[in-house]
């Protein structure tokens, strides 16, 4: 949720290029419906916002307990107003100008907290999953994936055991425009699944039929 549109933009792209499926709002009232509709691994927020501000929209999303990581972007870089921004119920504070770097890395160390993982990487049987640096390793064998097939997979291995629908998978690796009636999931995990399987004995992603799929 960011009012300066061109800004709005370079993070966008960015973090689209780092395997984040982005929504963008430039007010308060666009953000608080997305926010409000949708289930995301993070909000980024922006103090200054028109029709609604930041502290205002985080506190409505507090006061509706949505749980949801918030990291505020500001011009705003006094002591009083980090305070405020915290207090209205923000996990992080980054003050305008940043680099992107940084704010990556606040990205991942809040979604990465939220589900309880202190780690960053991720390991089920013999693949390993390291999001910050990007890497997948099965057997000992260097894996190159495409950035939609490593958040597919990185949603799954949050989710072990678990039977992850194709509506979850649109919500989470594409964005808010997404057409969830196309197969383009079904044909990115099959190309993830060759993958991840080539020379192993063991085939870990299963396909639930009329439902998802589980690792």
């Amino acid at each position: 949720m960011e009012d300066e549109v061109r800004l709005a933009e370079v993070i966008k792209n960015g973090l689209i290029e780092e395997g984040f499926a982005v929504d963008m709002a430039h007010d308060g009232e666009d953000g608080q419906y997305l926010a409000e509709s949708e289930k995301y691994d993070l909000i980024m927020l922006d103090i200054m916002l028109p029709k609604l501000d930041g502290i205002t929209l985080c506190k409505n999303l507090r006061a509706q307990k949505i749980t949801t990581p918030i990291l505020m972007l500001t011009a705003k870089t006094t002591l009083e107003d980090k305070i405020v921004g915290l207090d209205s119920g923000a996990d992080d504070y980054l003050a305008k100008p940043f680099a992107f770097l940084e704010l990556r890395s606040r990205i991942n160390a809040l979604i990465r907290r939220s589900n309880n993982n202190i780690s960053s990487t991720l390991i089920f049987d013999d693949l390993t999953l390291d999001p910050l640096k990007h890497t997948c390793i099965r057997n000992k064998k260097n894996i190159s994936l495409t950035p939609k097939e490593f958040s597919i997979l990185e949603f799954l291995l949050r989710h072990p055991n678990e039977v992850v629908t194709r509506t979850m998978l649109t919500e989470h690796v594409w964005d808010y425009n997404f057409d969830g009636m196309s197969n383009v999931v079904d044909v990115f995990v099959a190309s993830l699944r060759k993958k991840i399987n080539l020379n192993s004995a063991v085939k870990l992603i299963q396909t639930i039929h009329g439902v998802g799929y589980k690792i």
